[in-house]
């Protein structure tokens, strides 16, 4: 008997909303950073995006979509989101906020529904790859399906 997949919750509000996406697994036992991943799945990087989760001054929760390789930019992040600053919160802290753990963090089905932006370079790419929502899963999917999942923004957050 074949083992049955363990969806997790951004999988089932994928199929919920009807978005088709692709599902990835590797073998993992702890946090592994997303180069690690697109590196594990002989993934191109330019399609792996990871999810920050950062604080604005206003004590508010705000989500950020980027290519594995890049770096906020904290203050184009705060305009986008309309605050004066923005920075990342603690890591002990990921579980609490969003419901996922470090490396399994996807802006898909967070506890709550925070403001999420998605890099704007994304909008170039025909799929990316983010997180499923637990370490040893990746979903890929259309950029517009994701922001539509996430209820997201194309804008520029990167340096």
């Amino acid at each position: 008997m074949a083992k049955k997949e363990t969806k997790t919750n951004a999988m089932r509000i994928l199929e919920t909303e009807g978005i088709p996406f692709e599902h990835y697994t590797y073998e993992c036992g702890e946090f592994v950073d997303g180069i690690q991943v697109a590196n594990l799945l002989h993934l191109p990087h330019e399609k792996v995006y990871k999810t920050l989760v950062t604080q604005g001054n206003d004590h508010n929760y705000y989500v950020f979509v980027l290519p594995i390789e890049a770096e906020l930019d904290f203050k184009k992040c705060a305009k986008s989101v309309g605050v004066k600053s923005v920075e990342m919160i603690h890591v002990k802290d990921i579980q609490k906020i969003t419901g996922y753990i470090r490396g399994g963090c996807t802006c898909i089905g967070m506890k709550k529904q925070y403001v999420t932006r998605i890099a704007q370079q994304a909008r170039e790419l025909q799929t990316m790859i983010v997180s499923g929502g637990r370490i040893g899963s990746q979903l890929e999917l259309r950029p517009e399906d994701l922001c539509r999942a996430a209820n997201a923004e194309f804008t520029e957050i990167t340096q």
